[in-house]
């Protein structure tokens, strides 16, 4: 066992280094900026994602079991008002710990085990599960927009992907017992959307593993479009987290009528949390925006990525010598009608002092400096996903 004191030094990696859990929750006021926070931007910025309460096994202790924990900075007339850490549940210390955003005027963190959302109050403190008015009877995505699983006008896309509960793990006391099954086969499925489950039109894929999709769209000529960070194998040997193969932003191709699936490489440097403007779900996209993955020791994180797949250019903004950003959170522009006008949050870990900013890009001018740096008072562990949720769509309590 270890205490949290100690984890940042384990041979654990999912407990060491920026990976570690904070020990505080912490509430601070007035952040200091460096640049000028557009004035448009008037809500919060929320990321959710492990942090482990109490003793863990450091020997077993697995990066997707960490107690949920919300990070969260208020934005309003140009200043950073507020930052905030909390368990997503305080008392049980096993909330939510994968997303977090706002529905109808309420706030809810998360998780891909299948848990109803915990809904939060504006100040990030822990009000209860909520299952939508007890409409909810099973379980809920901890990625509750269009492209994640992923879906397109026509279909439903499901994804079979040669990783399975392992039992030998199980047997070892790992409490996520999932692992590569070498030789299993790869497939993903079509789903007519106004078909049933006997429609499914399953097609071939080499071997693969895929967390996040960036976007999937339908194409005039029949086939199916999918944009997705692909790795060739993960938790081979490690089975505390998913570090294996590098991911990179890959292109698959699907016909319905041929099942075969074309697969090509966008861009072949390490990268993930894919995102897009959020008004492109299920359309057409021309960019996506990925977190890259640097040099340890230093940060699993690097660049913030923009990659334009229609013209096969990516560029890059670079924070500087140990500095990397998290998943990018694109906002658009108020008024907009260019699909890349718009602001770019990203969570940026300095290695070098051990600190994190909150950091804010033009995404038309990705390679430019930083719009703003929100100063945070504490480090924030790399997590999971997170979203811009503007006061227009949750009110404070």
């Amino acid at each position: 066992m270890t205490d949290i004191a100690e984890r940042r030094t384990n041979d654990n990696p999912y407990l060491a280094g920026n990976m570690a859990p904070v020990e505080q929750e912490v509430t601070a006021f007035d952040l200091p900026v460096t640049g000028e926070i557009p004035t448009e931007l008037e809500g919060r910025w929320l990321r959710n994602g492990p942090n482990p309460m109490g003793e863990v096994d450091a020997s077993k202790h697995h990066w997707f079991m960490g107690s949920g924990m919300v990070h969260g900075v208020r934005l309003r007339g140009g200043k950073a008002e507020w930052y905030r850490n909390r368990y997503v549940d305080p008392n049980e210390g096993k909330g939510p710990n994968t997303n977090v955003g706002g529905f109808a005027g309420t706030t809810r963190a998360m998780v891909e085990a299948g848990q109803p959302p915990v809904e939060l109050d504006y100040e990030l403190s822990h009000l209860g599960v909520n299952r939508f008015h007890d409409t909810l009877r099973g379980p809920f995505s901890a990625h509750p927009k269009f492209h994640d699983m992923s879906l397109t006008d026509k279909y439903a896309i499901v994804y079979d992907l040669p990783v399975t509960v392992n039992f030998d793990l199980i047997s070892q006391g790992y409490g996520f017992p999932f692992a590569w099954a070498q030789g299993r086969p790869a497939r993903v499925g079509l789903i007519p959307r106004e078909g049933t489950a006997d429609d499914i039109i399953w097609c071939d894929v080499d071997p693969c593993y895929v967390f996040h999709p960036l976007n999937a769209y339908d194409t005039r000529e029949g086939t199916v479009v999918i944009d997705l960070c692909r790795y060739e194998t993960v938790m081979t040997t490690e089975f505390r987290g998913p570090l294996a193969d590098a991911p990179t932003l890959d292109r698959w191709t699907i016909d319905p009528v041929t099942r075969k699936v074309h697969e090509t490489t966008i861009d072949d440097r390490p990268q993930e949390f894919p995102r897009h403007n959020p008004e492109f779900g299920l359309k057409r996209h021309r960019f996506g925006y990925t977190a890259e993955f640097g040099p340890q020791p230093w940060n699993i994180h690097a660049a913030t990525l923009k990659v334009d797949v229609e013209n096969g250019v990516t560029e890059a903004h670079e924070y500087g010598f140990g500095r990397g950003g998290a998943e990018p959170v694109f906002v658009p522009r108020q008024g907009a009608t260019e699909e890349d006008a718009g602001w770019i949050f990203s969570l940026v870990y300095d290695a070098t002092t051990d600190q994190s900013e909150l950091c804010i890009l033009d995404a038309q001018d990705i390679t430019g400096p930083e719009v703003a740096r929100i100063h945070l008072p504490q480090r924030v562990p790399f997590g999971f996903h997170g979203n811009w949720v503007p006061d227009s769509s949750v009110p404070p309590n």
